[in-house]
């Protein structure tokens, strides 16, 4: 079994590209006896903190990194022409100096250079290479481009002002076989430039799909984004179904030794681990005064208020002891930076709810006006919001006027700054019926055909095909009656769940010490700048989410 790491990957957050599945690839990978493995979706890190959990939970080394779009003049230039088209390159993290560097290109990308595609420039790239790795792509890269209109000196040029930029042994020309006449083309070339420069060479497949038999699906998938039919030309088919996860075996068959041994030397360089548990919350400003000292001060005073001078022992307990764990844990501020925007907008007449969920439970947030709701009256439990044995972050959901809620944001980005606060990514994904309806328009199936099958479907969260298939009798006789329909039901139940377009969270902000690009990579909805990152993984990574919900 030939030794050998995938490094030019797309999972399925190379959205309706990428077919695949994160959890089955890591195993797939594992199985094929292979040690090491790497994400690179195009212009997205969306899925590298699920990836990286996985492949540490199945015993294989995760390799962070992108295949960026390059644009060939500035980022800023976003005149359509044809001399300006974008260049892929595929960028992996060496350390944590090359993850904040990649994290600042692919946020850039999107916030400064999005133009079809979220676009860096060289400028920007000279500037962030340390800790990287770079490859020179597919027959997309410079490179290939520059070989396959027959500008050899070009191409050369090229190789070598990138492994000027990243530096000698880290940037690599990437040789790949999945049977294109192109690729036999500039495949010879590639490695005539290697032996004139001594630019090193590694072997890649450009993977989309797991296994050789599901590239129908990926095709599906891209036919989904395109809004077109297998039967049309999208002018997006790949020209082969070699884009698989191949084995080390079949990899050492198609490239030379050298090649094949770089991929075990690039994933022994990069060693990247993500800081997970560690809260990361930003400063909150009263100037010299002891912060510990002036939430208790806050919580006594609207104690006062609200229970009277002669405080009840019942208070007074449960102030010290919530105080002492907020402070123990680490969370003075973040009970102090809630306060202050739930101000903001009660001074301003903007109207907030009184709160929900375990927040509910604190003396402390009552006192200060963070929530509306007695938790001494109702016997609310404190330690089901914060106890020293909870590992994630605590979470108060607060509920704003739907009309003015932007005011409450516009606010906390005034005083944390624009680079410190952004909205957060939420993913739509394929459900049942949906993947149905999608899967039969990209196979040319009847909207009435497909429409029929969708409402066979129970109207039931989390349903799935699968299980509908043994509960719903004329479900099952459809599909094992007519092999239309079990094309149509096999090709959906490989999509089904699949993240199909990002978007905006309803009511997730997050805030953070240092400016966001340098923890999570950000990424642009309608306008809008967003982490890359769900809510969720945001919270794993220590970052202080907000939950500024929408009420009408």
């Amino acid at each position: 079994m030939t030794p050998f790491v995938h490094l030019h990957l797309h999972t399925e957050y190379s959205l309706l590209d990428g077919a695949c599945r994160i959890k089955q690839l890591v195993a797939a990978a594992k199985e094929k006896g292979q040690t090491a493995i790497a994400i690179t979706d195009h212009g997205v890190m969306y899925g590298a903190v699920e990836f990286y959990k996985e492949a540490k939970k199945q015993g294989i080394k995760p390799i962070i990194g992108c295949e960026v779009y390059v644009a060939p003049k500035s980022r800023f230039d976003k005149v359509k022409s044809a001399d300006n088209e974008y260049r892929h390159l595929v960028l992996l993290c060496k350390n944590a100096t090359g993850y904040r560097n990649l994290t600042e290109l692919v946020s850039r990308g999107f916030t400064e250079g999005f133009y079809s595609r979220p676009r860096i420039d060289e400028e920007l790239l000279a500037q962030h290479t340390e800790g990287l790795i770079a490859l020179s792509a597919c027959l997309s890269g410079e490179v290939p481009k520059c070989l396959l209109r027959n500008d050899y000196a070009a191409a050369k040029e090229a190789a070598i002002r990138y492994e000027k930029m990243f530096g000698k042994g880290n940037y690599y020309l990437e040789l790949q076989d999945h049977g294109l006449d192109e690729e036999l083309r500039v495949v010879p070339q590639i490695k005539r430039i290697a032996k004139e420069t001594g630019i090193p060479l590694v072997a890649t497949n450009d993977v989309h799909y797991i296994e050789k038999q599901d590239s129908q699906m990926q095709k599906i998938l891209i036919c989904i984004g395109t809004n077109h039919t297998v039967n049309e030309d999208s002018g997006l088919e790949f020209g082969s179904d070699e884009f698989y996860l191949k084995t080390g075996d079949e990899m050492a068959s198609l490239f030379p030794e050298e090649a094949i041994n770089n991929t075990v030397k690039i994933a022994e360089m990069c060693d990247f681990d993500f800081d997970f548990g560690h809260t990361k919350l930003p400063f909150f400003d009263i100037g010299d005064k002891n912060h510990t000292e002036h939430l208790r001060k806050l919580s006594f005073s609207g104690a006062d208020r609200i229970y009277g001078k002669d405080l009840p022992q019942e208070v007074t307990e449960r102030l010290n002891y919530e105080l002492s764990v907020i402070d123990r844990m680490g969370y003075i501020d973040y009970f102090l930076i809630v306060a202050d925007f739930v101000n903001f907008a009660k001074s301003n007449d903007i109207p907030v709810g009184p709160g929900r969920g375990s927040g509910a439970g604190s003396l402390v947030a009552y006192c200060i006006g963070i929530t509306g709701i007695d938790p001494l009256k109702y016997n609310l439990i404190f330690e089901r919001f914060l106890n020293p044995e909870r590992v994630s972050m605590p979470d108060f959901d607060i509920d704003f006027c739907y009309v003015r809620r932007q005011e409450v944001i516009d606010y906390v980005v005034s005083k944390y700054g624009s680079d410190h606060v952004a909205q957060i990514v939420t993913f739509g994904t394929m459900a049942a019926k949906a993947a149905i309806r999608d899967v039969g328009r990209a196979l040319d199936i009847p909207y009435a055909t497909c429409d029929r099958i969708a409402k066979l479907i129970p109207k039931e969260l989390k349903v799935t095909i699968s299980s509908s298939l043994e509960r719903v009798p004329e479900l099952k006789k459809e599909y094992e009656s007519d092999p239309a329909i079990a094309s149509l039901i096999d090709n959906a139940i490989k999509v089904e769940g699949m993240p199909r377009h990002a978007s905006t969270h309803a009511a997730g902000v997050v805030i953070t010490d240092k400016p966001v690009a340098e923890y999570v990579p950000l990424a642009t909805n309608d306008g809008s700048v967003v982490t890359q990152y769900t809510m969720t993984t945001l919270d794993e990574l220590g970052l202080l989410k907000m939950d500024v919900c929408l009420v009408r």
